[in-house]
C-alpha cells in the first residue's frame, strides 16, 4: 500500500510539474532563473570574502609571531651574554641568575619557533585557499555575464517565436473554414478572380472589331428596310421618290451618249 501511494505521489508531482512548465511564461522563469544566478554569485562573493579575510588574519598571527620570535631571540641572546659578563666577573649569582633567563627565554624561543612553524603552514593554506576563492569568484563572475548576454538574446528570440507562432495562428484561420455557412479566404479570392475574369471577357467581346461590323451590317439591313417600305408607301400614294428627278438628267445624258456612237456607226 505504501509503494503505491509513492507511485501516485511521484506521478502526481511529475504531472504537476508538466502542466506547470506548459503554461509558465518562459519570460518569467528566465528572470528568475538570472536572479537565482546572481543570487549563487552573491553568496559566493561573500564566502570568498570570508576566506580572504582568514588569509590576512593569518598573515597578521604570523608577522606577530615572527615579532615575537626575533625579540625572544634578541633576549635569549642578551641573557647568554650577561651571563658571560657576570661569570668573567666572578659573580656567581648573577651568573646562576643570567643563565636561568637564558633558558626561560631559549623555552620560549623554541615555542615561538613552533608557532612561527605553524602559523606558516596555516597561511600557506589559507593563501590558497584564498587564490581557489578568488578564481571561483571570476569564473563565476564571467560565467553570470554570459547568462546576461544571453537573456538578451533569449528574449529575443522568444520574441520572435511569439511573432511566428501569431502569424501561424491568422494564416491558419484565414486558410481553414470557420464555419459551414462561412467560406474560406481562398473561397473568397477565387469567386473574386472569376467574376473579374468574366468581366474583363465580356469587355473584349463589346470591344471586338467583328462585333461592330455585325452592328454596322444590322444597321445597314434596318436602314434598306426602312428605304424599301418607303417606297412602298409612295407608290401607293402615287408619290415620286426624292431622288428620281436627279437620277433622269442621268439617263437623258446617257442616252445621247449611246446615241453617238450609233449613229456613228450608221453614217
Amino acid at each position: 500500500m505504501l509503494q503505491m501511494v509513492k507511485k501516485w505521489w511521484k506521478y502526481l508531482t511529475a504531472k504537476a510539474n508538466s502542466d506547470f512548465e506548459a503554461k509558465a511564461d518562459p519570460k518569467i522563469q528566465l528572470e528568475q532563473a538570472i536572479a537565482e544566478a546572481q543570487q549563487q554569485h552573491k553568496v559566493l562573493v561573500e564566502r570568498a570574502a570570508d576566506v580572504i579575510a582568514n588569509q590576512k588574519q593569518a598573515e597578521l598571527r604570523l608577522n606577530r609571531a615572527l615579532e615575537d620570535l626575533e625579540k625572544a631571540n634578541g633576549s635569549t641572546r642578551q641573557a647568554l651574554l650577561l651571563t658571560d659578563e657576570a661569570n668573567r666577573n666572578g659573580d656567581a649569582t648573577k651568573t646562576a641568575e643570567y643563565n636561568q633567563a637564558a633558558e626561560g627565554f631559549a623555552q620560549r624561543l623554541i615555542s615561538l619557533e613552533a608557532q612561527v612553524d605553524e602559523q606558516k603552514a596555516m597561511l600557506l593554506e589559507a593563501t590558497t585557499n584564498a587564490s581557489n576563492a578568488k578564481a571561483a569568484v571570476t569564473q563565476n563572475s564571467a560565467m553570470l555575464q554570459q547568462k546576461l548576454r544571453e537573456r538578451q538574446k533569449l528574449l529575443s528570440q522568444l520574441d520572435q517565436a511569439k511573432m511566428q507562432e501569431q502569424m501561424n495562428t491568422a494564416m491558419a484561420q484565414l486558410t481553414a473554414s470557420v464555419g459551414e455557412d462561412v467560406p474560406t479566404f481562398e473561397q473568397v479570392r477565387d469567386k473574386i478572380e472569376a467574376r473579374l475574369a468574366k468581366a474583363q471577357g465580356m469587355s473584349e467581346l463589346t470591344q471586338s472589331p467583328v462585333n461592330g461590323r455585325m452592328l454596322e451590317v444590322e444597321q445597314a439591313q434596318m436602314n434598306a428596310e426602312a428605304q424599301s417600305r418607303l417606297s412602298q408607301l409612295r407608290s401607293e400614294l402615287g408619290l415620286t421618290s426624292p431622288t428620281a428627278p436627279t437620277a433622269a438628267p442621268a439617263a437623258e445624258e446617257a442616252a445621247p451618249g449611246a446615241e453617238g456612237p450609233a449613229a456613228g456607226a450608221g453614217a
